[in-house]
């Protein structure tokens, strides 16, 4: 594979692909298709994932957020996606603590009857709306999803209070509620960076596997994959077998690969994110899952100190140019101040804006909110043309990609003869592993990282929250670069921080850093003077030219006052 001079690095130290046979290529870096590479490392197979853009960049990087069991599925029937869903997040609550944690979610209800009869009837195939979800339905509901989350169970059971008490607990709500429920699901602060980790961890796993970001497919023929990295370096595989785990984007990339295919019809969610402390406050740490006037359930929660408000449901279908548009925002604004008549919702609040589009399975349904959320995985077996078979994996949940990966892994293991070695239920991921369960614990994680280190216990702490156990390379980095200098506005990152995650973090743009690798951008705090810094010490560990370091700030202020409404 080749390299230019200003390439730096990233390909070269973090296991480029070799040129010649592999196991398995698995085309698309999000959460699937990352899930999937660790789980089949971890089993002897050597694979490599490539992906055309940054790891989870895609729609892996556009989620509620929300490490959830998926309460709304139960009155579409999906009772076995419920079941493993609620399983999937009690696992992850364990195996990724540094990233996944419980959220209380509070339903308002505004009526205690209502919903029966429309809930039967989408049980049994209505292809309207549902609506109006009563106290009596809602409480069946979580009973059900309280069984289901039984297994590996880490969290309260739910519970129902009248009017008074429900205002009582939360003053801002509309007093046209008549009860409220509330129940456990999990949130996750940084989705973009697990699905790092997972990658990172199936290099760590399998010293024949490899990972390229920003890597087109540029042929398929006679099973021989020729890939372009961004850079002009180029490189050719001959897999015994392809994973299409593309997305939104499948449909292209089979067409690529001689498989033509519909198999995605995807629809569109956006989310504001918004400077609120009244509101904030007022959540308390609790989210509120509510039923807009449409049937559509939206929802908002305290992420990173702002209000994040999601989402809307739209059939759309060019991952490309997403966005979340001015329609949008108007819904989900008028959305919470219907739930919350006494505080003020306006634009000028927004400091972030993201939208992605689900990859679900192509569906005719009249209303997007019944395409199911569930997963699958066909299979074009091999051509003359073509002599290694393709592996798509359509829909599913953020939640579920263990799950997910496992399946398709037994699936790829039983064609290539192999056995599975090890399972990857109690698998902790990347800063998950060996993470303090309690106060004890994490005190003496922290007197054993400050003395490896030098680094004092408080910013130690900061760090731990952030990369879980794997803060400690980040803290001897920085003990060793004795550079304690801090960002200009966004204090709570420093310089070292930053430089150690250009080195070893697949940083290709400026975008990876501000927008994936930390939460610079999505929780609003980034200034023009942080993004010129980070520029610099991304520019200085990688070699850019000081032409290249203004071209990314020019390409990531673009981005971020376009499509993701900051206004830098």
């Amino acid at each position: 594979m080749t390299s230019t001079a200003e390439s730096h690095h990233g390909s070269e130290r973090h296991g480029a692909p070799d040129e010649g046979d592999i196991d398995v290529v698995i085309l698309g870096a999000g959460i699937n298709g990352a899930g999937l590479f660790r789980d089949l490392s971890a089993q002897g197979v050597s694979c490599c994932i490539v992906d055309k853009a940054d790891f989870g960049s895609g729609t892996s990087a556009a989620p509620s957020r929300l490490i959830h069991g998926g309460l709304k599925y139960l009155e579409t029937g999906e009772f076995g996606l419920v079941a493993q869903s609620t399983l999937e997040r009690n696992l992850l609550l364990k195996n990724a603590p540094h990233y996944v944690s419980p959220l209380p979610t509070v339903i308002p209800i505004f009526s205690w009857s209502k919903g029966m009869w429309a809930a039967l009837r989408t049980l049994l195939g209505s292809t309207s709306a549902p609506r109006s979800r009563g106290a009596v339905l809602i409480k069946i509901g979580l009973m059900i999803y309280d069984f289901y989350g039984s297994r590996h169970r880490v969290m309260p059971r739910h519970r129902l209070v009248g009017r008074r008490q429900a205002l009582r607990d939360m003053p801002a709500l509309t007093g046209s509620i008549v009860a409220t429920g509330t129940y456990y699901d999990a949130k996750i602060t940084h989705p973009e960076r697990l699905v790092l980790e997972l990658i990172a961890d199936g290099l760590e796993a399998n010293p024949n596997s490899s990972a390229a970001n920003y890597t087109a497919l540029v042929s398929s023929s006679n099973g021989v994959l020729a890939f372009r990295r961004e850079n002009g370096g180029e490189f050719s595989l001959r897999p015994r077998l392809v994973v299409n785990a593309a997305g939104p984007w499948i449909d292209h990339v089979n067409a690529a690969l001689g498989a033509p295919s519909k198999m995605i019809g995807g629809t569109k969610g956006s989310h504001i994110l918004l400077k609120h402390d009244a509101l904030v406050q007022s959540l308390a740490g609790r989210m509120l899952y509510f039923e807009a006037d449409d049937g559509r359930i939206c929802l908002v929660y305290d992420y990173l100190g702002k209000a994040l408000v999601g989402s809307t449901d739209l059939a759309a279908d060019n991952p490309d140019t997403v966005r979340c548009e001015p329609a949008e925002i108007d819904y989900l604004l008028e959305r919470v101040r219907t739930l919350l008549p006494g505080m003020r919702f306006e634009r000028d609040q927004i400091v972030y804006a993201y939208s992605g589009i689900r990859p679900l399975p192509a569906s005719d349904a009249a209303f997007p909110g019944l395409i199911s959320r569930d997963h699958s995985a066909p299979v074009a077996e091999p051509e003359p043309s073509r002599p290694f078979p393709i592996i798509s994996l359509i829909g599913g949940k953020w939640t579920t990609f263990r799950g997910f990966a496992e399946e398709v892994a037994d699936t790829v293991l039983d064609r290539l003869g192999r056995a599975r070695k090890v399972t990857t239920r109690s698998m902790p991921i990347g800063g998950g592993k060996d993470f303090p369960a309690d106060t004890a614990a994490r005190s003496r994680w922290l007197v054993s990282a400050a003395s490896a280190s030098g680094i004092d216990q408080a910013r130690l702490d900061q760090l731990l929250s952030r990369y879980g156990t794997k803060a400690s390379r980040i803290a001897r980095h920085q003990g060793a670069s004795s550079n304690e200098d801090r960002l200009p506005d966004s204090s709570d990152y420093s310089v070292s921080e930053i430089d150690y995650i250009a080195r070893n973090e697949f940083v290709e743009h400026l975008a990876d850093i501000v927008m994936r690798r930390t939460t610079l951008a999505i929780s609003g705090s980034l200034t023009i003077g942080d993004l010129q810094q980070v520029a610099i010490v991304a520019g200085r560990a990688i070699g850019w030219t000081p032409q290249r370091t203004s071209e990314e700030i020019d390409q990531v202020v673009t981005q971020l006052n376009g499509a993701n409404l900051m206004g830098l």
